[in-house]
């Protein structure tokens, strides 16, 4: 598979480590002030920035390229249009053009772990809303470097149990979370319910990029 990789940071560089060692060839590394040229590319792995991602995504499609995206911070929603489906599928948001071909996989994350936690929350959610006495609430940690906040991880998991808690908890805004930004910390997520009698705590804990990276191109290798 020929992958064109659109930000070329540390997470850029991860994935590139990552796609190489599962055979792949990177055909075009692109990053601010590049040209961009995606050199007929199977298809593109973005992660570049809130500002940037829809842009990016758009220059992609004129060459025809499909994109996998992670950046965070901004609404995928803005690049549908009468050409282009949008639809919601395993906590991601995919775009398909008139004839039907997937041009978009957007995730707030591609972690394995953090897409089993997801399903994990999910399953709480369902039995903790015949629990009233519990309320729930997010606290997530990043390195001081990301520019979003919360993360998209973090409002992932709380449109979750709002989508299933949507009797109490109406406006996605009444469920707290907490962001907290320090150090190199690659991300910890951590899903709380508490009642007077006692809390039930899941979390995930990231250890480095290279579980982000890897579900990226797992996701590549589905979608070419």
């Amino acid at each position: 598979m020929k992958i064109a990789i659109i930000g070329y940071g540390k997470m850029g560089h991860m994935i590139e480590e990552v796609a190489l060692s599962r055979g792949h060839e990177i055909v075009a590394t692109i990053d601010a002030g590049n040209e961009f040229d995606l050199k007929g590319a199977d298809v593109a792995i973005e992660f570049t920035t809130p500002l940037t991602a829809a842009e990016n995504i758009r220059k992609a499609w004129q060459q025809g390229v499909p994109v996998i995206s992670g950046s965070t911070g901004w609404n995928p929603e803005e690049l549908k249009s009468e050409n282009y489906e949008l639809r919601f599928e395993d906590n991601k948001t995919l775009i398909t053009d008139e004839l039907g071909k997937t041009m978009l996989v957007w995730s707030s994350n591609y972690s394995v772990g953090v897409n089993i936690f997801f399903e994990l929350n999910k399953f709480l959610a369902r039995m903790m809303s015949e629990q009233p006495q519990y309320a729930p609430s997010i606290t997530e940690t990043h390195h001081i470097h990301k520019l979003d906040k919360p993360s998209g991880t973090a409002k992932t998991l709380a449109e979750q149990i709002h989508d299933i808690e949507i009797s109490k908890y109406r406006n996605i805004e009444d469920l707290p979370i907490e962001s907290i930004r320090e150090g190199e910390v690659p991300g910890t997520h951590e899903v709380k319910w508490d009642s007077e009698e006692d809390t039930i705590i899941i979390t995930h804990i990231a250890k480095g990029r290279r579980g982000f990276a890897l579900g990226a191109v797992l996701a590549a290798e589905k979608l070419v």
